[in-house]
Order: structure tokens, then C-alpha cells, then sequence
């Protein structure tokens, strides 16, 4: 039987809508260079590690990471080897949260190099391995259990991030975000891109997890075969909202926690591989609650 282990919700929209924190390019990675800001990421993390330590069940703590990656760092206006720094500080205060569940694991997340939602900047797998490879290395340098790259729009970079993952022997995790009709940004079905990573890297990933996209936007696009026990881990928006209509919003979409656990609970009956489940966009604690009471049993 496969043991579901729980991880939190989404960290930049909790931090903008909930805490008033100011993230430009929606980088959370400047916050654990400081005290104030890594103080801001434990009173994010606190509901959420309260909740793995009332259950009693396995918690993966992600390194708050997603933009901090070459072009991003850059962006922000940070030098090249700055990529170091920042993923170094963020794994270790994701350590330094863990430690405080028993049954814990520290998750390295890496973003897409361009917008995440949509394929603005288009890799070959050989580029995307280059692209990725500093920022991997950084988070493996600091210890972190796996990699996660997350909200992938297009193949070719998930299969140059598992190169680079594999070159450093890092365990690897494919995220990729889909539409609201089910497919990738990209246009790829969500079972042929997984089936084109496999088939490019050996089938290297430790797994494929979908994020950033509401239930009600892929799962009827769920066609049975093998492929599905490749779905390890399923982290939802709050909002049954398209990318372009979330991206415009003005105030944040909370939509329904007890419906969205239903619906995880139901993809817990499609997915026989799912083993971590958490929120993206949207979601804070009381969502992750839902989840838990719903797909979890006591």
C-alpha cells in the first residue's frame, strides 16, 4: 500500500494574499537571506508543520526555490553565482523546518526558466540541462533528499532537468502544469509528455506530479494505462480559474477546501502510485487540512 505523505500549499500567493509580503517575479528565494524574511517563511510553514505533527504522517518541507535559477536571479538583479547562495540559504532553513517533524524530507524545487504558464522560451533537452544544472547542483550541495522541477509547460525541459538531476545523482521529480482542457501549455497531452521524459531519460524520474491547475482541468484527461502509475504527486490550485484569467486577478480565488479534497480523494482512486499531496496556487493550511481528513486514514 503506498504511505501518502502531506507537504504544504501554495507558499507565493499565502506570502502576497496573507501576509502583504511584496515578491517581485514572484521570487520567495530573497526572504531566506534575511531574518525578517525567513521569519515570514516559518510563520508560513508553522500551520502546516503543526498539522504533519498532529497526524503523524511523512512531510516533505520544499525549499522556497522556484525562481532561483539562473535568469531569474539575474533578473532580480543578483550576479550568476548568486544561484549558490540563494538555494544554499533556502535548503538549509527548509532543514531547519523539518527538523521539527519526525518523519520529514527536504524537497529541492527548481521553476521553469521562463513565465510558468506560459511557453514563452523554448529549450532543447541539451540546453535545459545546461540551464538547470547550477541550481541543481546548489540544492544538492545542500544536502535536499530530491529535486522537483515545478510547473513545466513543455517536455524538452523536463528531460534536460532529469539529465542534469541524473549528472548529479540527485533523485528527480517532473511537475508539469496543464490547461483548462487537460493538456500542457505547450499543447501536449499530459500522458504523451510523460511518456516522451520516460522515453528520452530511461525513465528516470523518481515520479510525475501535476501542480498549478484545479482538479475539475485534468481529470478527465486521465486515460488508463500504464503511464498513470507514473503520477506520484498531485498539488492543485485553489481556483478552477484558467492561467490567464489567475494571472490577471486582482484578489486571491480561495475556492472551495472541501470540494477540492473530494476531488483528491477521488484521484487517489485513479492515480494507484500517489504518494504526496499538497496545493499550489490559492491554497494555504485549511485547504491541506481538507486534503488530509479527506485522503488520509486516521
Amino acid at each position: 500500500m503506498t504511505v501518502l505523505s502531506l507537504t504544504d500549499g501554495g507558499l507565493e500567493t499565502s506570502l502576497i494574499f496573507h501576509q502583504g509580503i511584496d515578491l517581485p517575479l514572484f521570487a520567495a528565494f530573497p526572504l531566506a537571506l534575511d531574518d525578517d524574511g525567513r521569519s515570514a517563511l516559518r510563520a508560513y510553514w508553522e500551520p502546516y508543520l503543526a498539522l504533519a505533527r498532529d497526524r503523524g504522517v511523512p512531510f516533505v518541507v520544499d525549499t522556497a526555490t522556484w525562481r532561483a535559477s539562473p535568469d531569474w536571479v539575474s533578473r532580480l538583479g543578483h550576479a550568476e553565482g548568486f544561484v549558490d547562495e540563494a538555494n544554499e540559504a533556502a535548503a538549509g532553513l527548509a532543514w531547519e523546518l523539518a527538523s521539527g517533524v519526525e518523519e520529514a524530507s527536504v524537497n529541492g524545487v527548481v521553476g521553469p526558466r521562463g513565465d510558468g504558464y506560459v511557453v514563452d522560451q523554448v529549450m532543447t533537452a541539451e540546453q535545459s540541462a545546461d540551464y538547470h544544472s547550477s541550481q541543481i547542483t546548489a540544492l544538492s550541495r545542500a544536502g535536499v533528499d530530491r529535486v522537483t522541477a515545478v510547473t513545466l509547460t513543455y517536455p524538452e525541459e523536463a528531460v534536460g532537468f532529469v539529465e542534469a538531476a541524473k549528472a548529479v545523482g540527485v533523485p528527480a521529480v517532473v511537475s508539469f502544469t496543464v490547461e483548462t482542457d487537460g493538456r500542457l501549455p505547450s499543447g501536449s497531452a499530459l500522458k504523451d509528455a510523460v511518456e516522451l521524459v520516460d522515453e528520452a531519460t530511461g525513465a528516470a524520474p523518481a515520479g510525475y506530479m501535476v501542480n498549478c491547475a484545479h482538479p475539475s482541468h485534468f481529470e478527465t484527461s486521465l486515460p488508463e494505462g500504464k503511464w498513470l502509475s507514473r503520477i506520484t504527486g498531485v498539488r492543485a490550485n485553489a481556483s478552477r480559474m484558467s492561467h490567464a484569467q489567475l494571472d490577471a486577478a486582482e484578489e486571491l480565488d480561495a475556492g472551495d477546501p472541501d470540494d477540492l479534497a473530494v476531488r483528491y480523494r477521488d484521484l487517489m482512486r485513479r492515480l494507484p502510485a500517489l504518494s504526496l499531496v499538497g496545493g499550489c496556487c490559492g491554497t494555504d493550511h485549511r485547504h491541506i487540512r481538507a486534503i488530509s481528513e479527506a485522503c488520509l486514514e486516521r
